[in-house]
């Protein structure tokens, strides 16, 4: 079970659960040039990275990168499936009876946990977003597109439109607990786990108000019905014109 913050973790029994190390991705050109990029990441921003360089440090000829990749941004995109699937495979039974707001600080106390090695590159992208327009949108098609699988994890509907809110709130919420956790440099996390339970309890509110929007009946909320205008009787206008 991932750690809760301070004012739950009354029960002293429960082992803390250690950050999760990287698993090895292989030896295929996929994951030689998804941990090619990372390394490069940690030396330099994301638009100074050319595919060339995650060739060479990759040890694969260009061509068989091109095979695998048409830019940078895929291979980073390869990257955040893989935490994905981490997430996805590390689930805890034990949280199955828990409260849908534990369930998702679980997951995403495990999310975290995954992306512990790849901190700096995380760091890198981080500031590039912040100066890059273009990269901030596209990183978060893919947030978003994590967080749908965050919430079925963690037993939150995200289909529909209320789920495509749900999934965006999520992405935004998250990338607030990565900008605190990339200075936390405590061991139990606790400045990060203090930030997610403050953005769960965002959510919960807003997930409330999302829920009261989309039970209110479509008739109030497209407003009076306009009535239509009867078809003008063309040969009437001209009689009463003579």
């Amino acid at each position: 079970m991932a750690r809760k913050p301070a004012r739950q973790s009354a029960d002293k029994t429960k082992p803390e659960r250690k950050a999760q190390a990287a698993p090895p991705r292989g030896t295929s050109n996929r994951d030689k040039a998804v941990d090619a990029l990372l390394d490069l990441l940690g030396e330099n921003s994301f638009e100074q990275i050319g595919l060339a360089e995650v060739a060479g440090r990759a040890g694969i000829k260009l061509s068989a990168l091109r095979a695998e990749f048409g830019s940078t941004l895929p291979i980073y995109a390869a990257h955040i499936k893989d935490i994905d699937t981490i997430v996805l495979d590390g689930g805890d039974a034990d949280m199955a009876d828990e409260a849908a707001r534990e369930r998702l600080f679980d997951v995403e106390m495990r999310r975290i946990e995954a992306l512990a090695p790849y901190k700096e590159a995380v760091r890198s992208v981080m500031r590039s977003v912040r100066r890059n327009p273009g990269l901030a949108l596209a990183l978060n098609g893919m947030a978003v597109r994590s967080q749908k699988w965050m919430l079925e994890a963690a037993g939150i509907g995200a289909s529909g439109p209320r789920g495509a809110l749900r999934a965006q709130g999520a992405a935004l919420m998250f990338a607030r607990v990565i900008n605190v956790w990339l200075d936390d440099d405590e061991e139990g996390l606790d400045a990060t786990m203090a930030a997610l339970d403050r953005g769960l309890s965002s959510a919960e509110r807003w997930d409330g108000f999302v829920g009261d929007v989309c039970s209110i009946p479509k008739c109030v909320l497209r407003g009076p019905r306009r009535r239509r205008a009867r078809p003008v009787d063309e040969g009437a206008v001209e009689a009463d014109a003579a």
